[in-house]
């Protein structure tokens, strides 16, 4: 097995021709000064026309310049066999479907059931040898899309795109209530809440967050679907802008709709037939609905960028899963029963 992984070329053209090869890494492959320095320190890291040469050098028209990085694996990630779909796959990328309950990267306290005790499991049982770099991540109970780069090169290509904002991510999620308007945007700025720093909250002291709405099917005014795009990716930003607007996700337990506050806690998972008396046809819509749902009923549903190798515009989208489904059929029932 080779110790580095196919190159990634660039063919000079006639109006580059005296260029430096320096200047060609930067403004035409893109390289970081951090991954430069990094190929530098390898025998064919960057190669002109095959040979090794100083980034000081100049090009001349027809020359290929290329960049080659060594192989990796992630040795402290331990293989194991972890259920995800694949959506698309090259030598570059690997773009997933993340089922709900799982964590994307080992952390303390998890550090095997993950995404990527998963993909490290899949690459090793074909032979491939590959670090596991989520580009992005995706809460635990969140299902759906999260790009995977197989090299530092493609890393930080999409993570520039994110930090310009050129990564479009969308997601679906079913929200007690309607929003209104049916369109718009949520600008809330978003920090810690100062009396349960595990949650966030709207503040006007937050950081700048920006989250754009379209409802896509409402179920009577109990639920709908809605599509989210995020323009800042702040911890949970969808949540906490929802809940925020009175539309807190169906299932949230974190962030959870008002009738909680008056509902006793012994009573908040009792099935239907015990519900105290006294709830409304409203807020006895709300508690079952969140009884359908294991987790908050938000997927990543599309993501898009540039290919950083092909410079194609790419979009990956993952269906709705089964649990989100049933549950938009609970939701349709309870709109007929109102």
């Amino acid at each position: 097995m080779s110790e580095y992984y196919p190159p990634i070329s660039y063919t000079v053209p006639p109006s580059e021709d005296g260029w430096l090869l320096k200047t060609i890494l930067q403004k035409r492959l893109h390289v970081s000064r951090k991954l430069q320095s990094r190929l530098k320190l390898t025998e064919q890291g960057i190669t002109v026309n095959g040979q090794r040469v100083y980034i000081s050098v100049p090009v001349r028209d027809g020359d290929v310049v290329e960049i080659r990085m060594e192989k990796e694996i992630s040795d402290d990630i331990l293989p194991e066999p972890i259920p995800f779909r694949i959506l698309y796959e090259d030598e570059h990328l690997l773009i997933v479907n993340k089922e709900a309950g799982i964590i994307v990267h080992p952390t303390h306290g998890h550090y095997t059931g993950t995404l990527a005790n998963g993909v490290v499991h899949y690459w090793r049982d074909k032979g491939e040898a590959f670090r596991f770099r989520a580009v992005h991540r995706l809460d635990q109970e969140t299902s759906g899309v999260i790009a995977i780069a197989k090299n530092p090169y493609v890393h930080q290509h999409i993570s520039e795109q994110m930090i310009a904002n050129e990564v479009d991510k969308r997601y679906l999620a079913l929200v007690h209530g309607v929003p209104s308007p049916e369109e718009g945007e949520v600008d809330g700025p978003i920090d810690r809440d100062p009396e349960e720093p595990h949650r966030r909250i709207v503040t006007p002291d937050g950081y700048p967050s920006l989250t754009r709405y379209q409802v896509v099917e409402a179920y009577g005014s109990s639920s709908s679907l809605v599509q989210l795009k995020l323009e800042t990716g702040r911890t949970h930003q969808i949540r906490v802008h929802m809940t925020s607007i009175g539309c807190p996700l169906i299932g949230d337990k974190l962030y959870r709709h008002p009738v909680y506050q008056v509902l006793p806690p012994e009573e908040e998972g009792a099935p239907e037939t015990v519900l105290p008396q006294g709830l409304t046809p409203s807020e006895r819509t709300v508690v079952l609905l969140d009884h359908s749902i294991s987790r908050q009923a938000l997927h990543a549903w599309e993501l898009s960028f540039q290919h950083p190798v092909t410079r194609e515009r790419m979009t990956f989208q993952a269906p709705l899963p089964p649990d989100m489904t049933r549950l938009i059929g609970e939701a349709k029932q309870h709109e007929l029963d109102q």
